[in-house]
């Protein structure tokens, strides 16, 4: 069985509060879990100590248990110290889709010919 360390949604419409949970990858996002060990509530202030509430020894147990954290989760969890979260780099992000370079040459070679036509 492998385990996941996870977010679970709950709270009213666009007013989310998540549950830190401990739960089988199988099962739904807001699912059956077998422990909840923190709560993350996003509206509070970044600096806010109520923002992320976490039972590190609890968190410590399930990961020396084969628990796999989420990337949310692996942030709060390098925030505390437990875990070291590598910095991702996507240097191709920003880049334009292969459609949108296709456009662009077009507009180019229109607004060349359009030059040489005067």
């Amino acid at each position: 069985m492998s385990l996941k360390i996870r977010l679970a949604r709950g709270g009213a419409k666009k007013r989310p509060h998540y549950s830190i949970v401990i739960a089988d990858a199988r099962s739904p996002r807001d699912g059956r879990f077998i422990e909840k060990i923190g709560t993350f509530d996003p509206l509070q202030p970044k600096d806010s100590a109520e923002r992320v509430k976490l039972d590190l020894d609890r968190a410590k147990h399930w990961l020396s248990h084969g628990a796999q954290p989420t990337d949310r989760v692996l942030r709060f969890l390098d925030a505390a110290g437990l875990l070291k979260r590598e910095a991702r780099n996507n240097p191709k992000k920003a880049e334009p889709g292969e459609k949108a370079k296709e456009r662009a040459a077009e507009r180019a070679s229109k607004a060349e010919a359009a030059a040489t036509a005067e």
